[in-house]
Order: structure tokens, then sequence, then C-alpha cells
């Protein structure tokens, strides 16, 4: 496309101005389509929105129910919807217990320590029984627990995180997994909104090759819980190291019960298994919005079940021979789908990695991959940005075999993709580019691996049985080729999508659903389109793009650009790690954006490199996209789960508040960068 006719695209204010150069497609080879769980191209003919929802009945026929369900989708209480209702099934029993017949010997999790000195665990389906049954039974008996209580875990990355998960939900109590780098009073408004008596912690862990006390954050969130009117009356604190406390934080008396001792009590114990309703909830996972509070997103047990196993099966390519590592935290939704829920009731071999993938060094995630032959690898392209920062040449000194790598989280900007491609995947590996939600319990839109070919940048068409739809503004539709983006929409309900907001039914009504809802009284599934909240544009072949979210768009001059592209166009030049663009008030053209740059090492900030990103810009985009500034910064603001915090940097570019850094995991940097902005 010439300069000039990339100037002359004309959108109204309700579309989102898109300049994206499509990507060449890359195909999978024929050794992986061979081998491949889906290759039937029947199934987009079968999953056609005229067979809904009867389509679904083939995910749930994956899973072992004790009493099949009366009705596959019942919309009385539209939109919160419920899945293969009257079904009775348990997930713990369809993750573990039906797998021993045949596999009882077999790995069910690696758990690899940060300490490299220390030996990897490997514990099978058989030990994973027996640890989840004890555990169940002191869950029962010592903690007072029963069907539908909630419980709160705040726990690292350990084997005994999915042991507590499923020891949960083979007594049908509800479970609500705060990712353990959150903060104290994270914690404990996670805690009080779901009304948790029990808090589940460990006394430590590792990370950076610190061993961090984590019993002291969660003494803090007891407190603060019970500020705010929610006694914890059972801690129950794992051991880091079973039989040592590794924590100094005290013991309160009556409410600590340390775990590794009180197991002793339940030896050989077995819990049977609670029978569920399809429809009843199997746990919460909670959102954190920038501003409010966060918001609990219950998820039922069949319908979401059935999903994420589905899914770890066609999307992830999930053989039970298959060893699968997804670098998440199951603190977040990717690691309770394609960590836990997925992969085990598909009967995998499951990683879990417990600390930094940088630590000790850069060849640490391949050192691993190769250890255990790691053949199928997920993670978001956050980590994918840091190891090509950090590692680029890392991946070739290492002997491991990716036949299959994901990518989740938010958008990959095609230059990452590519090393990803090449460098990680060794040109060998197919790369499923996933675009999903914590709400939406499993994948919305990305390529079928063994069936259609990849295209970076791009998360691909919706995954079979989805049927995304872009609107503008005003509701009409945005067909594919147009070249304009607007709202991605869900037209149909699946068995992956979250019920309701605990404890808060009208604020998911208005969220999600009352932007287009056709009809507020209807009971049709038709007239409740999902509002996915992320802006996107659809390519002629029907590949979707996502931009980001809809709040991120930048309205310049009346032009809404997407903040994607236009990182995604500074991350072309070849000196630049990390881009983040953020949003600056400006009295004539409304806003205009400011452009944060990271450097890869050995490259020190100049005015040559920021002319090299602006003429990038101007080049891909065109001229409407140019920033206000760019800043070359040390570092990006990061969470430690290693996001970067775009509020935090608006807030500096705007002269706001930035509030309270000091959970982030290098809250030093903030300061620096607030005396470069000044």
């Amino acid at each position: 496309m010439s300069e000039k006719t990339k100037d002359v695209v004309e959108t109204s204010e309700a579309e989102i101005a898109v300049h994206w150069q499509e990507e060449a497609y890359y195909h999978a080879s024929p050794g992986f389509i061979g081998q491949a769980n889906l290759t039937d191209e029947s199934i987009f003919e079968r999953f056609a929105l005229k067979n809904f929802p009867d389509y679904y009945t083939e995910f749930a026929e994956m899973l072992t129910w004790y009493k099949y369900w009366d009705e596959v989708l019942d919309t009385s209480d539209a939109p919160c919807f419920k899945w293969f209702r009257g079904g009775q099934i348990n997930a713990s029993y369809n993750c573990i217990d039906r797998h021993l017949k045949a596999n009882k010997n077999k790995t069910a999790i690696h758990f690899v320590s940060e300490l490299e000195e220390e030996a990897i665990q490997h514990i099978t389906y058989q030990e994973l029984y027996v640890r989840v049954n004890e555990f169940a039974a002191l869950l029962r008996d010592t903690a007072k627990l029963k069907r539908g209580d909630r419980v709160t875990i705040h726990m690292p990355m350990s084997a005994e995180l999915p042991i507590t998960m499923l020891a949960c939900s083979r007594l049908g109590v509800i479970h609500s997994v705060v990712f353990g780098g959150f903060s104290a009073s994270a914690c404990a408004d996670r805690i009080v909104d779901s009304q948790s008596r029990v808090l589940i912690t460990m006394d430590a862990y590792y990370r950076g090759g610190k061993l961090l006390n984590h019993k002291a954050v969660d003494e803090e969130a007891c407190q603060i819980a019970a500020e705010g009117g929610q006694k914890v009356d059972t801690l129950l604190v794992w051991q880091r190291y079973p039989g040592k406390n590794s924590s100094d934080t005290p013991a309160v008396e009556g409410r600590d019960i340390i775990v590794n001792d009180e197991l002793k009590k339940y030896y050989g114990v077995r819990v049977e298994p609670e029978r569920m309703l399809s429809e009843d909830p199997l746990f919460l996972m909670y959102t954190s919005g920038t501003t409010g509070k966060p918001k609990g997103c219950q998820h039922g047990t069949g319908g979401y079940l059935a999903y994420v196993t589905a899914m770890s099966k066609y999307i992830q390519d999930i053989h039970p021979e298959d060893v699968y590592w997804c670098m998440a935290d199951i603190g977040w939704i990717t690691g309770h789908s394609f960590i836990v829920y997925g992969p085990l009731a598909l009967c995998a071999s499951t990683v879990i990695y417990e600390g930094v993938p940088t630590y000790p060094d850069a060849g640490r995630c391949w050192r691993i991959a190769q250890a255990l032959d790691v053949n199928i690898f997920h993670t978001a392209p956050t980590a994918i940005r840091a190891l090509r920062k950090v590692g680029p040449d890392e991946p070739a000194k290492y002997t491991y075999n990716f036949k299959h790598m994901t990518t989740v989280g938010e958008p990959i900007e095609p230059e990452v993709w590519k090393w990803y491609q090449k460098e990680v995947g060794k040109e060998k590996a197919v790369i499923v580019d996933t675009w999903w939600q914590t709400e939406t319990g499993g994948f919305l839109c990305s390529t079928v691996p063994g069936l259609q070919p990849m295209k970076p940048g791009s998360a691909g068409p919706g995954v079979p049985g989805i049927h995304p739809v872009i609107f503008d503004e005003d509701g009409n539709e945005l067909p594919a080729g147009s070249g304009k983006a607007g709202n991605i929409c869900i037209q149909n309900p699946w068995p992956g999508m979250f019920q309701t907001i605990w404890g808060d039914r009208p604020r998911f009504v208005k969220n999600y659903f009352e932007r287009y809802c056709k009809n507020p009284d209807s009971k049709d599934w038709r007239d409740w389109p999902y509002l996915t909240g992320d802006a996107a544009v659809q390519a002629p072949d029907g590949y979707f793009r996502i931009l980001g979210r809809i709040d991120d768009v930048i309205n310049v001059s009346g032009h809404r650009l997407g903040t994607k592209e236009i990182e995604s166009a500074a991350l072309t030049v070849n000196e630049v790690a990390e881009a983040a663009v953020v949003p600056v008030a400006h009295e004539v053209k409304g806003k205009e954006p400011d452009l944060y740059v990271a450097l890869k090492p050995g490259f020190k900030a100049s005015d040559e490199i920021v002319k090299k990103i602006d003429d990038a810009i101007t080049y891909q985009i065109g001229k409407i996209a140019k920033c206000r500034r760019i800043w070359i910064v040390p570092d990006m603001p990061k969470t430690r789960s290693g996001k970067i915090m775009r509020r935090v940097l608006g807030a500096i570019s705007n002269h706001g508040d930035v509030g309270n850094v000091m959970t982030l995991a290098n809250p030093e940097v903030v300061e620096e960068i607030k005396k470069m902005v000044g």
C-alpha cells in the first residue's frame, strides 16, 4: 500500500483506523498434520451456527458423567446461561480417577523448583489421587468445608496448588485462587467478596533466587479482611519444605494449621467425589479492574470442563504421551484452564515451574524443556519479548523439540512472532496465537493447527463453535475485508463462558451484554451478543486481528487508533525490545499518543534511535499516528507476572497520580521515568 493511499482511508468516529499490512501464511509441516488431533475439516460444518447449541455435545462427550444432561443449553435466565443442565459430574474425578485404570503410573505433574540443584518432582496420577483424597479429607474434617462453600487460595506455583484445587472440586467447594504475587490487600478484597472463612497458603517460595516469606503477606491479608467484615477462622499453611518452617511469621493459636503435620491424620483416607450438577459453580476467578472492586467471574462445572478439555485437545493438540508446559501462573485463568483442568482431564503430563523464566540466566526455560523433553510450549508475548530481549541466542544452545507453541494473554507483534517461530520453534513448531479472556474460560479465536495456516500477528478465525462479529458504535456489522475495526463480540454463548459476576448479576449484564442487546426481556440467545471489550479488524480471509482493549483506543482528531498497532510498528526497529503507548490529553486533537520504549541490551538511547522509531511509525501507519513524544526508558514498570503497567505510564505522561507502585516488580524505575518526563 503506498503512502498516498494510506492517508486516504476514511474512518467515521465510530470506527478504528487500521493500517496493518497483512502478513504471509505459514503452514504446518506434514509431520505435524499427520499426528494432529483434529484434521477433520467437517468440524466447521458441524459447528456452524445453524447447528447451535447441540454441536457442543461433542465436547461434553469427552468427559465422564454420572448422569447425562436434560438440556444442552438452558436460556431461561438469559444471559446467565446454564450448560448441560441437569447433568451430574465431578471435575476432580475427570482429572484423576478416570485415568487410573490405564495410566496410574504416568506422570501427571512435573514440578520444577526455581533452584536448579533441587531435583524435579514427578507426581504420577496414582500419587496425585492419594494426595488429593487426603487433602480433601482434611478440608472436610479439619477445616469443616462443605459443598457450596468458598475458599480463597493464595499460593505460589507448586504441585500443592493443583492438589488443593482438585481437593476442593472433589468436595464441591468453590475455590478462588489469587495470584501468588498479589499483595495482602488484593487477597483480602477477594476474601471479603467471596465470603471465604478459610484461606490456604504456603509459607514461602523462591523468586529470583530468594526464598520469600509468603506467610507474612497472608497474615496481613487476614487482618485487612477482618476490617472489611470477613473473618478468616482457618489459615491452612502448606510448607515449601515439608517438616520445616520457612517463614518466621508466628502462628496464630486456634487459626493456623500446618497442612503437612495435619495430613498425617488422614493417611489412607479416600473421599467419594461429590456428584455436582453441571451448572454448579466450580471456581471464582477475579479480574482486577483498574478501578473499582475486582469482579469475581463465576465459572460452572460441566460446561467449563467440557470446553477446556476440547480446547486442550483440538487447539493445544495435547495427546496423553505429550509433555506439555504452560508457563503461565495458575493464579490466572490460563493456568486454571491450560495447566490444571484441561491437560489433566486429557491425562497429559503438565509442567509446573516455580520461578522466573530468566533465573539464573536466559537459558533456563530451554534447559527445562531439554531435561523434560517438553514438546508443547505455551507462554505470553510478555515472556517471549523478555526472552528475546535478554537471551536472543539462547534457544539455539539446547536440544529440545517443540511440535507446538502457544501465545496467549495479549496480541503478539509480527516481529516478535517471527522470532518465536524461528528461534524458539526452530522453524518446526506450529504456533497458535490464541485470543480469549478470564471471562471466556477458553479460546475464542485461534487457528486449528492441523487445518488452518498461521499468520503472524493474527489470532485467526473463531475456534470451532465460536462465531465472532465486529460491530461499530451503532451496532452495524463491519464485514471481513472492510479495513475498518470495531468492537469484537461473540454472537452465541459457549460452554466455557462465565455464568455471572459473583454476587452482582446487574454488573454482569451491564458490562458484557447491555451494549448490543436487542431485547432485555428476551430468553433467546440470539438477542444477547457478548461484548468482549476488545477492538479488532477482520481480514478478507476471515482471520481476526485483535487491537487491544476498546479503552486503549486513542481518539486522535476523530481517528480512533489502536495502541497495539503503534507498538507493533515501533517493534520493527531492531534496537527496540519493548514498547508501550499511552494516551495524553490534547486540547485540539482530544488525545495524542506518547510512546515508551525499552531497548535491547547493548544499545544506548540516542536521537538516531528515536528518529528510526518515528520513521517506522510513519511508514507503517501514516502521519496520523505520529507520537507526541518517544521516551526511551531503562525498563518498563511491570507487575510481578511481567505485564507492562501502562496505567502507570499514562499517569506519568498526564502528570497524574501513579498510585501505589510498591507491588510492582521494579518500583524504583517509576521514579526514574517521572524525572525523565518531568
